[in-house]
Parts: structure tokens; C-alpha cells; sequence
């Protein structure tokens, strides 16, 4: 990126213009230390967003992952708004601060409404929390790195400009950086109003951080240098652009360029540097594909990293922290990539010209969700069996210390009757039976040894698309729903008591002596615990010793209380726990951050050089329209549901890619490079303001 700042301003350098020492602009300190924390802010609150949605708001993985792409397509939506209010009507400074409220506004409520004391409807709050955030954060994307330009005289501290982009984009990254990696911690590790976590905390720093950076920002208010609105450019394009097509409908003339026509209202040079705007644009509209799949680091990606194996020796790397990968890299990789990976593709003859980077840059992410659809398919075996369209589950629990034989009707196997045994405290499970709505089997059960006088019979109700469950204890067979999902962030675990009377039960930490869970034998509700080894005493009497409890299982403990009061607890495994561990993540992670650092990186470079300077705010807010089209394919694909398996949708996502850089190369050898003048030489600043995603290479 600084080959375009340095390239542009040798220009104005052959102009005539000198270098004068100037003192480097303190208002620089404020502006670059208010990006931090607004980073921080933002990625802290985003890093947990698609879990929050599905933990504690109860959207599946689909409703959270749509949310949290429409969140994020609104805030790189909102930035055409920001840019047109800044430089039409409030001026960059007014901008900044009037959204930066609007932004705080929206973290504080997030925070206040993850705290249940508060009582606030939590998913209309959220929802218009976010809302809130979107427009705050998106409104003000392009106003702050060209405020911090704004701060000094070109061309007499070209050099301090130079550095001033080094630090913002370096407190951009540590933002995201820091926050990545902390709110997780608050999120998982501190428990607050009774729960396991503190997602008001996670949020709530974010929150804090985005109320430090406003007082920042107004603390360094009489040093800044604040300009007029310089008139809104992209509201100038539009109307151009519009007009010339209505005239280009009305007259019978032929001109060279369809925007010719534009020329009885419109100035030439305008038409002029449109038109070669429109050239760049055209290679634009491939573009959103590569964001469909960047951004799915923090929703799809976030998912399955919970649903794997997290510890590592004593530490524990959460699933939302996985994403901190991606800002650590791009720190290694940009160098690495500019001293050694190009000159060796150049050498190679892979890439001659920056959209042959691009191309390469795309192909990455591509190959990146391969892999995450392996991944996906080796963790199949882990996520037990989900209840499907046209079927029904079965499991019988048996809640005595004996054999139980089962036999079932012709639902089962065409009229043929089953003979099953279910062994003592174990369970039978039959999870494929075809059924249409509801469906009765009718069932003999008779218990064997000790249990041989034990005989009940009757009909299960099954319902479609349902786990249905039935424990066989003294007083008959019960039904209830069993939910076998995998468990999340943690352990579910559900008693199930075949005692006389009640009975206290309680799960005790005997490393940490203290409590995991206490309930009586009549709550047959599914738990919700940490992982670990634990204790199972009823009624003061330890009936099974450092179970291990393992992260991701779901688990069913069948009690029995035998003739001499004694108890016997079997655990029985339904789903099984998380056994790929989340490090196998970690390549998917690589290939596509290297193909960001090709494809974004080079994509800005190539559209800033190949663009007028006059149009540059225009590319910019028009580049992060991208970024918004391409969570925009993400949430019409998941609403799409014509999918049956998360592995599909990862290889359909790659072959999007694939075909999408096809496309993309076949443009790419059309386009012919050229050299541009722009007819605008007094825009100095402008010319040479970084958009967000160039300044930033993480932020999408």
C-alpha cells in the first residue's frame, strides 16, 4: 500500500512542489488511539455474536448465521450513507462524533439487554441494537482515515502521512487483535447472574471501549484541522450516470460513450473520470463471492470450531477465539508475501499483472472451504443423528439392573416382530423409523433374571422428525422429548431415577470441591454443565467416581435403587462428545488469510491506481458495497435450506468460488491497464485516503 501513497505523491512532488519540515500533527494521537478502540469495540462484540444469537436468543445455526451476516452486510451498507452525509451536509468531524453516539448507544443496549435482571426483550433490543451498531460503525468507515489525512500539508509531510497510515493501520489490527482474543475469555470464564457465562461483560467492554474512543476523539477537537463538506461526489456520479441514461433513451444521436449524452449538463472531465470509474467498477462485480466466503470466519466456522475438541494441555482455545488467527497472520503474512511469496510467483511466471494476484487470491479461498468441508465431513461421526424430515427416533431407557427384552411390531421391520435387549440401565435406540406426522408401535417388554416378574405393554406414540424417549421404571413406561443435539459450550446431562420416593442428587467437582449441579430425582430436565471430572452422590451416598464428563456429549444417567436401598447409576452416552480436536482448523485458516492478503490487498492497490483521483470516495464506499453483497449471498444461500449437511454447503460455497474466478480471469485478461490523469489535482488528501478495507485488511 505504500507503493500508491509514495507513487502519488512523486507526483506532486514533478508538479513543482518541495518538502518543508513541518511538526508531525499531534491531533494525530487522538484520532489513531479512537480507531483502536472503535476496533476493539467492534470485533470484540462480533467475535461472540453468531454464538450469542444461538446460546442465548435460541436461533438454530442457521437463524444466527443469516443474523449475523445481516448485521454485517448492513455495516458495510451504511458506509454509501456515512460518505455522502460527511461530504454533503455535516463534514467528516460532525460525522464521526454525531454516529460514534449512535454506535455507543447500540453497545451499551446490547450489554443491557444480555443482562437478565434487566429484563429487556431480549431479541427486539438486540436486534435494534445492532441495528444501531451497523449504522454507527458503517456511517463512519470512510471518514476516519481521511480525517487523519485531513490533518497534515501535502505534499510538505507526504512522509508523516506515510507514517500516520503505518500507525492507523496498526492500531486498527491490534484492536482486533486484542478484542478477538479477550471477549472470549469474558464470555466463557466469568459467570455472572447464575449462568455459566457473562455474555453482558463480553458485550459490555466492547461497549466501554466505544465510549473511551468518543472521548478520545472529542479530547483532541481544538487541535484537529476540520474541513468544509466538500460536496457530495457520489451523489454527483449518480445523478451523471442517471441522466445520461435518459437521454441516451430520448435522442436518436449517436455518440461515442453512452455518457456523452450527460454533456449538456455535466462537465466533460466529470464525464471523463466516470467513465473510467465505470471501467473498475465492471471488475467489481465479481467481487462479492470472495466476501460470501471470508466472512463466514465468524458465523459458519465459529460453529463448527464449537462442535470440536477445545483443550489444549491445561488451556482451552475457545471457538470464537479461532478468530483471532486471522488479524496474527495477516501481520506475518503481508511482509512475507511482498519480500518472498510474489518474487518467487513472478519468477514462476504465475502472476504478470495485479488481477493475476486476485485470481490466485480467490482460487485460496476456494481451496479454504475444501478443506473446511473435509473437516466437516471427519466430524459427522460426532454429532450423533439428527432428527430428520419423515422420520421418527426411539429410545427406551431401561431404569432397572437387569435385562429387559423388547419386541416391537411391524412399524419397525414389515410386520415382522423384533426381539431387543436392553441391558441393565442401558437404552435401546431405534432412530430411523419412517413415519408420517404420528405413528403408534405397539411394544411387549419383560424384564429377565431378578426382573422376570416385571411385564408392561402397550403402544408408542411417535411423532415425525421428533427424538422420542421412554424410561421403564416401577410405576410403568413414561414418554418424554429427548433433545440430542450436540451440546454447546459445555456438558448436558439428564437423570433419569428408578427410585422410591425422592432423592437429592447432586454432582460434585471433588478436585475443586465444590458443586456442579444439585436437583432431585424427580426433575428429569436436561442440564447444562462444564466439562471435567465429577462426582454422582444420592441422597450423601457417592454412586460413581470422576466421571468424565466430556465437552460436546449429551448424557443420560440411569439410577436404580435396588432392595437393600443401595443405588447404581449408569451413564449412557447419546450424543457423542467432541473428539476432532479444533486445531485441524487451523489450515483452513492459512489458505484463506493468504488468499485475503492477495485478493484484498491487491484488489485496492489495483482500483485506487486504476481510478481518478476525483472518484476515489466514490471506489471506496462502492468497494464496501462488496463486502455488503457478499454477506447478502450468504444469507440467501442459508435461507435457501436446499441443503441438507453443512459439508455440502462448504463445497457449494468453494465451487462458487471456483467458477467465479473463471469469470473474474476470462475480465481480468480483457482489461487493458492504463495510466490516468485525473482532472482534479486539488484534492490532495483525497487522493491518496486508504478505504478501510486497505488500511485494514481483517476488517469485513
Amino acid at each position: 500500500m505504500a507503493d500508491v501513497i509514495d507513487n502519488e505523491h512523486s507526483d506532486l512532488l514533478r508538479n513543482g512542489k518541495t518538502n518543508q519540515k513541518l511538526p508531525y500533527p499531534k491531533a494525530v494521537g487522538f484520532i489513531v488511539t479512537n480507531e483502536f478502540c472503535e476496533r476493539f469495540s467492534y470485533y470484540g462484540m462480533r467475535t461472540i455474536l453468531s454464538l450469542y444469537l444461538r446460546d442465548k436468543l435460541g436461533y438454530s445455526d442457521n437463524g444466527a448465521t443469516v443474523i449475523y451476516h445481516v448485521f454485517t452486510m448492513f455495516a458495510y451498507f451504511f458506509p454509501v450513507l456515512g460518505a455522502m452525509i460527511a461530504d454533503g451536509w455535516l463534514g467528516r468531524f460532525r460525522t464521526i462524533l454525531y454516529l460514534s453516539l449512535v454506535y455507543a448507544a447500540g453497545s451499551v443496549l446490547i450489554s443491557l439487554t444480555a443482562m437478565p435482571p434487566v429484563g429487556l426483550p431480549q431479541l427486539e433490543f438486540t436486534i435494534m441494537a445492532l441495528l444501531l451498531i451497523a449504522f454507527g460503525t458503517g456511517g463512519i468507515k470512510p471518514c476516519v482515515s481521511a480525517f487523519g489525512g485531513d490533518q497534515f500539508k501535502l505534499p510538505e509531510q507526504e512522509r508523516y502521512l506515510g507514517y500516520f497510515f503505518s500507525l492507523f493501520y496498526f492500531a486498527i489490527n491490534a484492536g482486533s487483535l486484542i478484542s478477538t482474543f479477550l471477549t472470549p475469555i469474558l464470555r466463557a470464564d466469568v459467570h455472572c447472574f447464575g449462568d455459566n457465562d457473562c455474555y453482558s461483560l463480553a458485550f459490555g467492554v466492547p461497549g466501554i471501549l466505544m465510549i473511551v474512543s468518543i472521548l478520545f476523539f472529542v479530547a483532541g477537537k481544538r487541535l484537529y484541522i476540520v474541513k468544509k463538506p466538500a460536496g457530495n461526489v457520489l451523489g454527483k456520479v449518480a445523478t451523471c450516470v442517471g441522466h445520461a441514461v435518459v437521454q441516451s433513451a430520448k435522442s436518436k444521436d449517436k455518440r461515442e460513450h453512452w455518457l456523452d449524452y450527460a454533456d449538456d449538463k455535466y462537465d466533460k472531465n466529470l464525464i471523463e473520470d466516470i467513465k473510467s470509474l465505470l471501467r473498475v467498477l465492471l471488475l467489481f462485480i465479481p467481487l462479492p463471492v470472495f466476501w460470501a466466503l471470508f466472512d463466514q470466519q465468524g458465523s459458519r466456522w465459529t460453529f463448527q470450531a464449537d462442535r470440536m475438541e477445545q483443550d489444549i494441555g491445561s488451556w482451552t482455545l475457545k471457538a470464537d477465539q479461532m478468530q483471532v488467527l486471522n488479524p496474527l497472520l495477516i501481520l506475518i503474512f503481508i511482509p512475507l508475501f511482498e519480500v518472498a511469496i510474489y518474487p518467487l510467483l513472478t519468477r514462476c511466471k504465475l502472476i504478470r499483472k495485479p488481477l493475476h494476484k486476485m485470481v490466485w487470491g480467490g482460487i485460496l479461498a476456494a481451496c479454504a472451504f475444501v478443506i473446511s468441508g473435509i473437516v466437516e465431513l471427519n466430524l459427522l461421526p460426532t454429532y450423533g443423528t439428527p432428527v430428520s424430515e419423515g422420520l421418527a427416533q426411539l429410545r427406551v431407557y431401561n431404569g432397572y439392573n437387569c435385562n429387559f427384552i423388547l419386541n416391537t411390531g411391524d412399524l419397525i421391520n414389515e410386520n415382522e416382530t423384533m426381539f431387543n435387549h436392553i441391558g441393565p440401565l442401558s437404552v435401546y435406540e431405534k432412530l430411523d423409523i419412517a413415519t408420517d406426522r404420528i405413528a403408534e408401535l405397539p411394544y411387549y417388554l419383560r424384564g429377565e433374571g431378578s426382573c422376570a416378574d416385571i411385564v408392561y405393554n402397550g403402544h408408542f406414540h411417535l411423532r415425525e422428525k421428533t427424538a422420542n424417549s421412554f424410561f421403564i421404571g416401577h410405576n410403568g413406561v413414561y414418554n418424554f422429548t429427548d433433545n440430542n443435539d450436540k451440546a454447546i459450550d459445555g456438558v448436558s446431562v439428564r437423570f433419569l431415577a428408578n427410585i422410591n420416593g425422592e432423592a437429592a442428587i447432586t454432582l460434585l467437582d471433588s478436585k475443586r470441591n465444590r458443586t456442579i449441579l444439585n436437583l432431585t430425582s424427580s426433575d428429569t430436565n436436561q442440564k447444562s454443565i462444564q466439562k471435567g471430572a465429577g462426582d454422582v452422590i444420592i441422597n450423601g451416598v457417592t454412586v460413581l467416581r470422576d466421571h468424565a464428563f466430556k465437552s460436546g456429549a449429551v448424557y443420560t444417567i440411569n439410577v436404580f435403587q435396588d432392595g437393600n436401598d443401595s443405588y447404581i447409576a449408569n451413564p449412557v452416552i447419546i450424543t457423542p462428545p467432541n473428539s476432532i480436536h479444533i486445531l485441524w482448523l487451523v489450515p483452513q485458516y492459512v489458505v484463506m488469510t493468504m488468499g485475503e492478503v492477495m485478493f484484498s490487498v491487491t484488489g485496492l492497490e489495483f482500483s485506487f491506481t486504476q481510478a481518478p483521483a476525483s472518484m476515489k470516495s466514490v471506489l471506496q464506499s462502492v468497494w464496501l458495497l462488496t463486502v455488503a453483497f457478499g454477506n447478502l449471498i450468504v444469507v440467501l444461500i442459508v435461507e435457501g435450506n436446499f441443503l441438507d449437511a453443512q459439508w455440502k454447503e462448504f463445497f457449494l460455497f468453494a465451487g462458487l468460488m471456483i467458477i467465479d474466478m473463471l469469470i473474474f480471469t476470462a475480465m481480468a485478461f480483457r482489461y487493458k491497464y492504463v495510466e490516468l490523469t485525473s482532472s482534479t489535482e486539488d484534492v490532495a488528501v483525497e487522493e491518496i485516503k486508504l478505504p478501510e478495507k486497505n488500511t485494514q485488511i481483517t476488517e469485513n
